[in-house]
Order: C-alpha cells, then structure tokens, then sequence
C-alpha cells in the first residue's frame, strides 16, 4: 500500500511540477486567454480576475509558483498531506473554469461528462489529505535524520534488527531522488531544445485575438423583421464547400479541422463577439448540428439558408416548409439556382419559389453570382426581399482577364480549364462594374458574399470594398481563431467609410 500510495502521489505531483515547469520556462506565459474564454458558471469571476493588470500578473505568478511548488513537495513528499489539499482546490479552479456538464462540455477537451482527468486527480488528492499514510518520501528521511541525532544524545541503543529495517526504509525513500532527477533533467533538456511543450494546455499560445481585443459593438442591421449583424457567418467551412482553385485536398482538411465540437466552438465564439446569424447552404443536412448547439446553449442565433430548386412544386413546398419546421429564420434562392434558372430561360421558376417562401411568412431572398440574373429577374418584374450577391474586385493574381469571361461561366458545363487565362474556380463576381452599378440602384437590402474571392483578397480590402460599393451586410467563411481579428475589420470599416454612395437599406 505504501509504494502504491507513493507512485500515486509521485505521479499526480509530477503533472503540478512539469506544467508549473513550462510556464515558467515560457517566459511570457500568461493565464489571460484561458480564463477570459472560460465557459463555467463562473465565467464572471474569472473573467473579473484578469480584468485588471495588477490581479492578473498576480494570478500568472501564483499559477507558476504554485503549480512547480506543489509538484516539488508531492513528488518529495514534503508536507504533502495538506499540500494535498492546496493541489485538490487549484485543480477545481482550473475544472470550474471548463466543466465537463453543460454548454461548455460542448468545448471541453476531455469530451466526457462530469468525470475527466481533473476531476480524478481531484478526487485522488483529497483522499491523500485524508489519509494517515502518505508514502515514502523526504519526510521520512527527515525524521530518521532526527531520530538517530536523539538516540546518540540520549545514547540509547536501537536493537540491530530495527536498526537494518530503518535504513531499509531510507534507502527506499531516497530511491525517488535519483528518479526525479533523472526525469527532470530530461524535461529540462527537452524544453531547451523545442521551447515549452506544446501538449501542455495552458502553455498553447495561438495567434489569435480574444475576445477583450474586440474594439466595439458590431452594428446590426434588419432583413424583414430580422435584427442581423453587418457581419454574418458563413457554414461552407462546416460542410467543406471550398473554392481553393486547383488544391483538391482544401474540402477533405476543411471537414476534418471542423468536428461537431470545433463547429460548436466557433459558433460560440462568433456569438460571443457579435456575430447573431449563420449562412448555410443546405439546413435540412446541417440542422442536426445547429439545433443540438442551439438546445444546448440556448442560442438565438439566426439561421439563413440557401435553398436548392426542385423540379416539382409540390416538393419545393414541402422542402420549403420543412426547412422552416427545422428552424430557418431567411430563406433565399440559391445563387446556383439562380444562375442557371436565368441560362435556361425559366425565371418563372425564380419567381415561383419566391412566391411559396413569402406565402409561408418568411422573408424571401434570391441570390446569383453573375449580375446577368438579377437584370433578368428585373426585367421580369422579380425583385425579392433581398438579395445576396458575389462581390470582390478582380484585382488580383489568379483572377482571369476580363477579355475571357463569359456570361454565367460558374454554371457552364465546360467552365472549368486547364488554361490558367480561363476560369478555373477562381473569380464569383464576374462583371463587378455591373454589379457595383445595379446594386446602388437597389432598393432592397444588399448581402455581399464572396467578398474575399474564396482567400485570393485580404479582410481590410475585401470588406471595405464591399461596403463601399453597397453592400448592407456581409457573409464570411471563417475558422474559429479568425472571428475576432475580422469583426474587428468589420467594425473598422464601418465607422471610417468614406466613398459609400448608397443608402443603408437595412
């Protein structure tokens, strides 16, 4: 029992040493982010902690000194039965902070319920503090020390037997000695050569904003009844939909970075820094996904969806009523559909579909990414709540030359090509004179989509190009650790426009 206890307490200490280790080999380590993003009911206190600079260099102190001090004495077994203690209530901090129950299960890494590595260690570290025997270690070695210098003092003899059972015991408490420094060493060298270890949580340090660094409020604007952030995410990094011109492994690494939990994440993210609607192009796929987010974290977050054309009428009510059943709040013409209706010479069928999604109470929307459909859809006297249009400029390397470009090129059976001076999934807004032209004579509300030429245009000029030329709201497709830095360039572009032209329709 006695060596088992010892390996328990060696080894919990070691997790405090090495991760208190790190952090202090880091340098510039700090707890900021980590409790800034805590998700737990006590989110506001942790919050509240870092607010200040004085607390928080406070609070990156005691972690470092805590953690390495309290590993040091469990691994020694120097007063480790109350250090016991100081360790079990660090550690429900640091698992209050993320707690595997609730929303923040949802971003919990260990992605179990209640009971993850925290929780154990906890548990392990109070029944130590409950215990009389605390295993071998330099407690012991200190009191045989005491013990011998009393007994020559005192000059009694100690019987031979319990004299060899007494050095049997320093032998095995000294035995951690040369295993702790061996281990150590090797830490120590490790780190020297990569920097702190990567695998320690709290010593990951992405590049990327939290969300203190915000620089306001993102304004809102209306789409029918709606109140919808100027900024609206946009699903296709969910679902894989990457236009990345000619690297075919863009969808597949898309798909894997966002697991159901990372799509959790970012939506909590993007909420959290302002962002209130999503923009996905099949709800009746995605729903399952959203409305477990939305049950778990009581989310209010609006859904706009893009909805694809059926043949039969009948089917398209059906489809359109159960999109609604499954929580769309916006509904609008797929831009594809809305191409290709135009090339085949049935803007009725535009007009239709627009006709069953108002006579539902929804607001109706219709998209395209060639300007040609929306001239047609007007000249035929359609014109729908909204619409969502490409939008980007083509100046830059990949964009082919204007003399190349055909009228409805994304929807052409032999639209893609080898030639690098065709279009190869690398331009959505093909005409974008016309299209800055059209749009500031529109009258309904604007959402630009595209606005980055799936990542050929940098944030700064694809969102100031946007809102320049009209666009009342615009659609991006981003990862989690781009949310805050691009709604910080929204907010920026917002307040110092200076060449808008069109009124806000929204």
């Amino acid at each position: 029992m006695k060596i088992i206890i010892t390996i328990v307490r060696i080894a919990i200490g070691w997790h405090f040493l090495y991760e208190g280790f790190v952090k202090l080999l880091a340098g510039n380590w700090s707890c900021e982010s980590f409790l800034l993003n805590s998700q737990g009911p006590l989110s506001p206190f942790y919050q509240w902690l870092v607010a200040a600079p004085e607390r928080l260099a406070t609070i990156d102190f005691l972690n470092e000194m805590g953690l390495t001090l309290i590993g040091l004495s469990l691994c020694l077994g120097i007063l480790s039965r109350w250090v016991s203690l100081l360790g079990a209530l660090l550690l429900s901090l640091y698992y209050l902070a993320y707690p595997p129950f609730g929303a923040s299960l949802l971003t919990n890494e260990s992605g179990v319920y209640i009971v993850n590595q925290l929780f154990i260690e906890i548990v392990v570290l109070i029944l130590l503090f409950l215990s009389k025997e605390q295993g071998y270690g330099m407690a012991y070695i200190n009191s045989y020390i005491v013990e011998r210098i009393k007994d020559k003092k005192s000059k009694v003899a100690i019987p031979h037997e319990e004299e060899i059972k007494q050095r049997r015991e320093l032998i095995k408490n000294l035995a951690i000695l040369p295993i702790l420094s061996i281990t150590g060493w090797k830490a120590f060298k490790d780190s020297t050569i990569s920097g702190p270890d990567a695998l320690s949580g709290a010593t990951i340090q992405v590049n990327q904003l939290a969300l203190n660094e915000l620089k306001g409020y993102l304004p809102k604007g209306k789409i029918g009844s709606h109140q919808i952030s100027r900024m609206i995410l946009g699903g296709n990094l969910f679902d894989g939909t990457a236009h990345a011109r000619d690297l075919l492994y863009v969808s597949s690494l898309f798909k894997a970075y966002n697991s159901e939990k990372k799509i959790f994440e970012t939506l909590m993210l993007a909420e959290e820094a302002g962002i209130n609607c999503i923009a996905v192009s099949d709800w009746v796929v995605q729903s399952k996904i959203l409305n477990r987010y939305k049950k778990l974290t009581g989310s209010k977050l609006k859904v706009h969806n893009y909805y694809i054309f059926e043949k039969d009428r009948k089917k398209n009510e059906d489809g359109i009523k159960k999109a609604i059943d499954l929580g769309v709040d916006i509904l609008q013409v797929h831009g594809t559909i809305g191409d290709r209706m135009v090339l085949n010479n049935r803007v009725d069928v535009i007009g239709d579909l627009l006709e069953i999604i108002r006579s539902n109470g929804v607001v109706a929307g219709l998209g395209a990414h060639d300007i040609h459909a929306f001239l047609a859809c007007e000249k035929q006297g359609i014109i729908p709540d909204f619409y969502m249009k490409t939008m980007h400029n083509d100046h830059y390397w990949s964009a082919h030359p204007r003399e190349n470009r055909r009228i409805f090129e994304m929807s052409l059976p032999d639209r893609l090509k080898s030639d690098h001076n065709m279009w190869h999934d690398n331009l959505f807004d093909t005409f974008p004179d016309m299209t800055v032209e059209f749009i500031n004579r529109a009258t309904v509300p604007v959402i630009g989509f595209k606005v980055l030429a799936g990542g050929a245009i940098e944030p700064k000029e694809g969102f100031k190009y946007a809102f320049e030329n009209g666009a009342d709201f615009i659609c991006v497709g981003m990862f989690d650790f781009q949310i805050v830095n691009d709604v910080n360039i929204c907010i920026d572009t917002i307040q110092n426009l200076k060449n808008r032209k069109r009124l806000w329709y929204s």
